[in-house]
């Protein structure tokens, strides 16, 4: 069952999914698209035809600018920034007010199971892969691999982590997580789950 709280602005042309809340004050724009069991906190904003998959949290006072999208299971943190201009102006050259149609929007794609951190900012265009981890108050301003920790500003990769969130450990060849015991190998600064996890 949905749950839409009063005070929520959701445009009639947005659609979600079974078992989707949407609490106060948040606002969902015209042709976003929310998979199920999806969560928007207070105050965040969901623009226009963004694409967000079943399962995904929307914290308090995030701020997701078209056209982004997001996988499934994605976590997004309280106050994070996805932006979507990459020369923003206010004004044109000439010192008219710039209009929608004088600037292109440009997008970040966050893959299945990747987390954004508490006041991080995410700069478009970019992809951050699947199960990746921004730590809070990161500026990520470049790709993000599969499985990485990235913190700081601007964002570094300073490890692994595996798909229940915590950082791998180096173990005999393998990446090890220390909570689920999964082992994932490193090639070329690219992480993979190992075929023995099946």
């Amino acid at each position: 069952m949905n749950f839409v709280a009063t005070s929520a602005d959701v445009s009639a042309e947005a659609v979600f999914g079974e078992g989707t809340k949407i609490w106060h004050l948040a606002q969902v724009r015209e042709d976003a698209v929310l998979g199920k069991n999806c969560i928007v906190g207070r105050g965040a904003y969901v623009g226009s035809g963004v694409k967000i998959g079943d399962n995904t949290k929307i914290q308090n006072y995030a701020l997701v600018y078209e056209p982004a999208v997001l996988g499934k299971g994605v976590f997004i943190g309280p106050a994070v920034v996805l932006t979507n201009d990459t020369y923003p102006r206010s004004i044109s050259p000439d010192g008219s007010l710039k209009s929608t149609q004088d600037w292109t929007p440009v997008g970040v794609t966050i893959e299945d199971g990747a987390s954004i951190g508490a006041r991080a900012v995410c700069i478009a265009p970019i992809t951050i892969g699947r199960w990746a981890t921004v730590a809070a108050g990161a500026v990520v301003a470049k790709d993000v691999p599969a499985f990485a920790l990235m913190v700081g500003v601007p964002a570094r990769r300073v490890g692994w982590v595996g798909k229940a969130g915590f950082p791998l450990k180096e173990e005999q060849g393998f990446w090890v997580c220390p909570e689920t015991g999964a082992k994932y190998i490193e090639n070329l600064n690219i992480l993979k789950e190992a075929e023995d996890n099946a």
